[in-house]
């Protein structure tokens, strides 16, 4: 994790509004998404003055970001894609723009104990998106039990990765927890940052996340989160460059 975000993860324990907004990734995963959806999700997201937005990678490349850090996914929301196909489609995402890829797991592999399996797969993507580009693994933590959870913190470490994500937001199991994301900051210890994503819709909730120890926050409803924040000392909001 780098200091930068480390930095921002202990002043938005503040409960600031700008504070917070520098930890969202707003985002936009719906199938039913158009273009005209995603800019507008551009543009909101730079008058939010938030880090970075999320978006499917058949919305790749992306135009007037200005300063936001441009995020994708792979082999979402299931994670029972081969790793080869993962790999390919995160190494389209980067030749397109993407900075940042929130891959998913083979859930089904760490319930059945192949922690080994998944630091391979999490291993075939770390390759096709190589530092300083960002990889976040996603491990649909409701639908897994604690010792599962921590399996899937010590393979994405092994492999590379650089966050350990709770949800994809569209399981039935449920999105993020205050426990879940607690458990998976003290399994990465630091080492790795932690994205709190799924059912996040109140300032309460993700003041909460991040006091459990999310570094980063994967919002849809952004603005109802960050209206519910004050203002504090910084700026609240502001287009981005």
């Amino acid at each position: 994790m780098t200091s930068g975000t480390q930095d921002a993860a202990a002043t938005a324990g503040q409960g600031g509004r700008a504070e917070i907004a520098a930890l969202v990734d707003h985002t936009l995963l719906k199938p039913e998404a158009t273009t005209a959806d995603v800019e507008a999700l551009v543009a909101e997201a730079r008058s939010l003055g938030v880090l970075a937005i999320c978006v499917s990678p058949s919305f790749l490349p992306l135009q007037g970001t200005g300063d936001l850090v441009v995020a994708t996914v792979c082999g979402f929301p299931s994670g029972k894609h081969a790793s080869e196909v993962k790999a390919a489609e995160a190494a389209r995402a980067v030749a397109d723009g993407a900075q940042e890829v929130d891959m998913v797991v083979d859930v089904g592999a760490l319930r059945e104990g192949r922690e080994d399996d998944v630091r391979a797969d999490v291993a075939a993507v770390r390759a096709a998106v190589p530092a300083p580009l960002v990889l976040k693994v996603i491990l649909e933590t409701a639908a897994l039990t604690d010792e599962e959870v921590v399996a899937g913190c010590r393979a994405a470490e092994a492999a590379g990765a650089d966050y350990v994500k709770t949800s994809t937001g569209f399981h039935p199991a449920g999105g993020a927890t205050e426990h879940a994301v607690a458990l998976m900051a003290r399994t990465v210890g630091g080492r790795l940052g932690v994205k709190a994503s799924g059912g996040i819709r109140t300032a309460a909730q993700a003041t909460a996340m991040v006091a459990a120890g999310a570094t980063r926050l994967g919002l849809s409803g952004s603005r109802a989160v960050l209206d519910g924040l004050p203002a504090g000392d910084a700026a609240s909001g502001g287009v981005r460059a």
